[in-house]
């Protein structure tokens, strides 16, 4: 799935909330997060699986109908014992046209996607999470599986399973984000979405990984917390000078037709055009 113009395709926050919290699922959708994630996996415990589903199936109805593009799970990953039932609520979410992606923790094997694919029906993206070596091993197969629209990096669980000490800036995870980034372009995904920043009142902290993010390829960050929308939004947010470029580059093609053109005395072909229309677009979006 390959949508560049879906909500979820720009969106620059995905903040999680908890599934059995249905209280603050309207909270969530006011803070001006492009994508909310309502979370069944770590944010709920093994007792509360079976009710939050429930409140989960409930709450979304309740919602208004323009909320269900920006809603997401998470599911259980499929090795779990709450996997099975996860999947019957997100296919009978989809088929009511109440969510508009799911993402799968925990995603190493290119079967499970088809599988969910299968049972959510392609009109609901697939949001894959890559949190181990397993799943960085299988990731073009992850990327290529079918409604798969971006792909999304757990560091703080791969850095577990790999046996990782990461300093601050976490520079022994480089080439782990630029393999997320070079599979979405094969794959031509939406660019993937990093990983949280646990303290959410640390805004120096976020507004830095974030940024470091956007310099390394990513087009979104997941939060923890509202308050850290606004920020990471900001980070991810096209400056003056980027969007009066990517004016210029419109402005040039749609005058030569088409084809390579000539922009502040540089060449400009494909990939440059669609990275101009995406700053474009993303001038519109909130969050």
């Amino acid at each position: 799935m390959s949508d560049a113009t879906s909500p979820l395709a720009l969106a620059r926050t995905f903040l999680f909330v908890p599934g059995d919290r249905p209280e603050r699922y309207t909270r969530a959708l006011a803070s001006g997060a492009g994508a909310v994630i309502v979370d069944l996996e770590d944010a709920v415990a093994p007792d509360r699986k079976d009710a939050a589903r429930t409140q989960i199936a409930e709450g979304f109805a309740a919602l208004p109908g323009d909320a269900h593009g920006r809603l997401l799970v998470r599911m259980n990953a499929a090795d779990t014992p709450w996997h099975a039932d996860d999947r019957a609520l997100v296919a009978r979410l989809a088929t009511q046209r109440l969510l508009a992606g799911v993402v799968l923790p925990k995603a190493e094997r290119a079967t499970d996607l088809v599988a969910l694919a299968q049972a959510i029906g392609p009109a609901t993206a697939l949001l894959p999470l890559i949190e181990s070596v397993a799943g960085l091993d299988a990731v073009d197969a992850l990327a290529a599986s079918p409604q798969v629209l971006r792909l999304v990096f757990g560091h703080l669980d791969f850095q577990a399973d790999a046996g990782m000490a990461c300093g601050p800036d976490e520079a022994e995870l480089v080439p782990v984000r630029l393999a997320l980034v070079l599979a979405s372009r094969r794959a031509g995904l939406a660019p993937p979405v990093d990983g949280i920043t646990p303290d959410w009142r640390d805004a120096a902290r976020l507004t830095a990984e974030a940024s470091r993010a956007r310099r390394g390829g990513f087009g979104a960050k997941l939060c923890i917390h509202p308050e850290q929308v606004a920020g990471v939004a900001a980070a991810f947010t096209p400056g003056a000078d980027e969007l009066a470029w990517a004016r210029r580059v419109r402005d040039a093609v749609r005058v030569a037709g088409g084809g390579v053109v000539n922009v502040d005395g540089r060449m400009v072909d494909g990939p440059v055009v669609k990275l101009a229309e995406r700053l474009l677009a993303q001038e519109v979006r909130t969050g």
